[in-house]
């Protein structure tokens, strides 16, 4: 069985060792981020401090958004587009890790105090009942605050993550 998170699509750019987990992972991965690569690709602000870093992220957004691109991944993409929260069949990255495209919408549910796509991130993890992988402490910090009913934990902590899903996901 395989662990479930719902995460940023930019986040696996970023944080290469989300790609190679010891055990099968899904990311369930709203479509507004991964049009959000878009926007980071062609944007001058830099994502990272470190220039060398900076190069290194969009270089991995650019093969990120090549390999959604190749035909298959494209149509699986797109079937997800359809209907609002449909989800994509799964798009293969190695034997370990598989993304689910979602469709998601945001409801403004959390509009008050979180922007669209960390609504429609927190909605996801609600509808399919699976935590989130964040490395956005003031994202954290907002959804204990608000005591919405979903956890959440930050990437330096994937490790445990992973463990502690065995029991969350079950």
């Amino acid at each position: 069985m395989s662990r479930r998170f719902v995460i940023e699509a930019v986040m696996v750019a970023i944080y290469g060792e989300l790609l190679i987990p010891p055990t099968p992972v899904e990311y369930i991965v709203p479509y507004s981020t991964i049009m959000e690569l878009y926007e980071f690709q062609n944007s001058q602000e830099p994502l990272m401090h470190d220039p060398a870093d900076d190069l290194h992220v969009k270089h991995k957004i650019n093969e990120l958004i090549t390999y959604l691109e190749e035909p298959l991944n494209r149509k699986k993409i797109e079937r997800a587009l359809s209907i609002p929260w449909s989800k994509s069949p799964s798009i293969l990255f190695g034997d370990n890790i598989a993304w689910t495209i979602v469709n998601a919408i945001d409801n403004e549910r959390y509009g008050e105090f979180l922007d669209p796509i960390e609504t429609e991130i927190i909605l996801t993890a609600l509808r399919e009942q699976v935590p989130i992988l964040s490395d956005q402490i003031e994202l954290i910090r907002r959804i204990v605050e608000a005591e919405i009913p979903v956890q959440v934990f930050d990437i330096g902590d994937f490790d445990y993550a992973i463990e502690d899903s065995i029991f969350y996901n079950q």
